[in-house]
């Protein structure tokens, strides 16, 4: 492909992160949005400002073959916090891009949550932002919504894993759930993918992916993937879905009197033990367009010795 200008923002995040590696690997320039100065770096154009500021948004558009919004809010103090970062700010690029380049192919990501708009106030607002898309008709956008998302530099996942020092892993509401997960470099290739993919393909569509496992994993089985490579045993433990409410609704309480958002939440309980996060069509895999490359056995191995290489395990 030829060189393309990519505006991406989130650029400064784990998953944004690799995706502009990528970018600027393969030969691409890249205008990213940063929330603090940063210098300008040999193919990077840094845009200061956020995802509220008008003037910024223009600026990080202006000029660009594509547009990728990686930027957003897992956490959040209320649910207005919530959908101005998830579903708002999705309203607001796209009138930039409309103004700016609307010639544009815009990518999404957005999350397999936006399935289950009930659970949370941060579900709700993920597919209220993909519900802004669909009403886009004028726009050359379409998007992916990630599974569990995993890698070296990933901070969620090493949370999970944590447990593993004590030899202890908990499952949220029992054995029965199935989850989908995806490499980063995985999902940063699919989205290189939709990038250069012939716009009558993709063009209006939202794509789930995986790593290719059908039915995904059982939280159990990640455990003891995690603990084979490690050497280690691990003894599994049931969290009842009441026991994680109650800590939600308590850590709810506490942000009002530290005003720092919690991440678990009674919305965030729910998630945790909905029974099915397992990617369904349409599945980016099936499209010809990309295929997984990294399967959980290697990519856990390649993230639990990031971990203990950069002392965080």
């Amino acid at each position: 492909m030829p060189q393309q200008t990519i505006a991406i923002t989130g650029a400064t995040g784990f998953i944004g992160g690799h995706i502009m590696a990528a970018l600027l690997a393969r030969g691409d320039h890249v205008q990213a949005l940063t929330r603090r100065a940063r210098p300008d770096q040999a193919g990077i154009r840094w845009i200061s400002g956020d995802m509220a500021d008008d003037d910024a948004l223009a600026r990080l558009v202006r000029g660009a073959d594509a547009v990728i919004h990686c930027a957003g809010l897992v956490k959040a103090r209320s649910k207005t916090a919530f959908f101005d970062a998830n579903a708002d700010a999705v309203a607001r690029l796209l009138s930039h891009v409309r103004a700016e380049t609307p010639t544009a192919r815009v990518i999404h990501l957005s999350s397999l949550a936006a399935r289950e708009p009930g659970l949370s106030d941060y579900a709700a607002s993920k597919a209220a932002g993909e519900t802004i898309l669909h009403e886009t008709s004028d726009l050359l956008w379409c998007g992916l919504r990630p599974p569990a998302v995993y890698g070296p530099g990933d901070m969620e996942i090493l949370k999970i894993f944590k447990s593993l020092k004590f030899g202890v892993g908990f499952l949220p509401g029992g054995r029965a759930a199935r989850l989908s997960l995806i490499h980063v470099q995985d999902l940063m290739a699919a989205v290189l993918a939709l990038l250069d993919a012939p716009q009558a393909s993709v063009r209006g569509q939202i794509f789930e992916l995986d790593d290719g496992r059908p039915n995904g994993y059982g939280l159990a089985e990640v455990y003891e993937i995690a603990a084979a490579i490690l050497g280690r045993r691990v003894h599994l433990l049931p969290v009842p879905a009441r026991l994680l409410g109650l800590i939600g609704a308590l850590n709810q309480i506490l942000s009002r009197l530290t005003g720092q958002a919690p991440m678990l939440t009674p919305g965030k309980a729910r998630e945790l033990t909905h029974p099915d996060w397992v990617a369904q069509s349409p599945l980016l895999n099936r499209s010809g367009l990309w295929d997984p490359r990294i399967g959980l056995q290697d990519g856990l191995a390649e993230t639990l010795a990031w971990y203990r290489h950069n002392f965080l395990f």
